[in-house]
């Protein structure tokens, strides 16, 4: 039995879509950082944005750029449910933490195992099935940070520099949707640049049979 070979060239094609992922997920975390308010409403406003944005990137161009039926079709599911999800999301913006912290769980738990079997099912066969298998992790990572975070968690500050104000529950979790969007969103980038590179030196190697420069014929 032959060991399964890498696609390097199809893995390489993929490049558009993680760099498309990237921008919803980035765009959730600076949000996140740069506004004051951290309610559950805004979080549930902002999560849901991000993830219909999210659902219907992946769903629409991971159609065109997988190779393989099985990451595709999986793909697929995996970005319908992120748009659902999302639209949820929105509609129950007056849910408060029940709300916040039930869609962000569902969301997480679907879409991270869904990631995680992609990249387990192509481990020895697709340079991208590690990448997958990071994002879906990190994805269940915030799961649980949210099913560890008390939902009726509340401290004030104050402290040696008699800071104003009480770090809540929605403060916290709210806060771990923006870490994650950036540092998922700056994985994708990684890896979407990556990929692109990868694209660009394969297309300067010679084909088979043509000359190099020193005048050889490459097998």
């Amino acid at each position: 039995m032959t060991a399964p070979q890498l696609d390097a060239a199809a893995d390489a094609r993929y490049w558009p879509v993680p760099l498309l992922r990237a921008v919803p997920l980035v765009a959730m975390g600076l949000v996140i950082t740069f506004v004051n308010d951290h309610s559950t409403s805004i979080g549930l406003q902002v999560f849901g944005i991000a993830a219909i944005v999210a659902g219907a990137l992946l769903t629409f161009f991971s159609g065109r750029y997988l190779v393989d039926p099985g990451s595709r079709s999986l793909s697929i599911v995996q970005g319908v449910v992120s748009l659902v999800l999302g639209v949820v999301a929105i509609a129950l913006r007056s849910g408060g933490i029940p709300a916040l912290v039930g869609v962000v769980i569902a969301w997480g738990v679907l879409t991270g195992s869904l990631e995680i079997v992609m990249g387990l099912r192509r481990r020895r066969r697709s340079s991208l099935a590690r990448d997958w298998i990071v994002v879906g992790a990190l994805t269940l990572v915030l799961v649980l940070s949210f099913v560890l975070t008390p939902s009726g968690y509340a401290k004030e500050l104050g402290g040696i520099e008699k800071i104003q104000g009480t770090l809540t529950s929605s403060t916290i979790l709210v806060g771990f949707l923006g870490a994650y969007g950036v540092l998922v969103g700056v994985f994708l980038v990684i890896q979407g640049l990556s990929l692109r590179w990868q694209t660009g030196a394969a297309d300067e190697r010679p084909a088979a049979g043509e000359p190099t420069i020193d005048g050889a014929h490459r097998p």
